[in-house]
């Protein structure tokens, strides 16, 4: 949110280009957050090792984001790979 407003109320609202990899990090980062849950409802693993890993998971992301709207520039924020949609 506050980057949003940051690129919003900005004279210069020119977006970082992110690189293959970047994106690619970015998109497997986001999809293996469901992949505990997706294992418990299919039935390969059970639900409190699902949940663990969810949890554990969960706190790797928050972490991130953390550091993200805490310690970085606009712009090394929008190249961050480790950051939610």
């Amino acid at each position: 949110m506050r980057f949003a407003w940051l690129r919003e109320n900005s004279a210069n609202s020119v977006s970082v280009e992110q690189s293959f990899t970047n994106r690619l990090i970015f998109v497997v980062y986001n999809v293996a957050w469901w992949i505990p849950v997706v294992l418990a409802v299919v039935g390969t693993i059970d639900y409190g090792t699902a949940s663990v890993a969810f949890f554990v998971y969960t706190l790797i992301r928050a972490v991130a984001n953390l550091y993200r709207n805490n310690v970085l520039t606009p712009e090394q924020a929008e190249s961050f790979p480790l950051r939610s949609p």
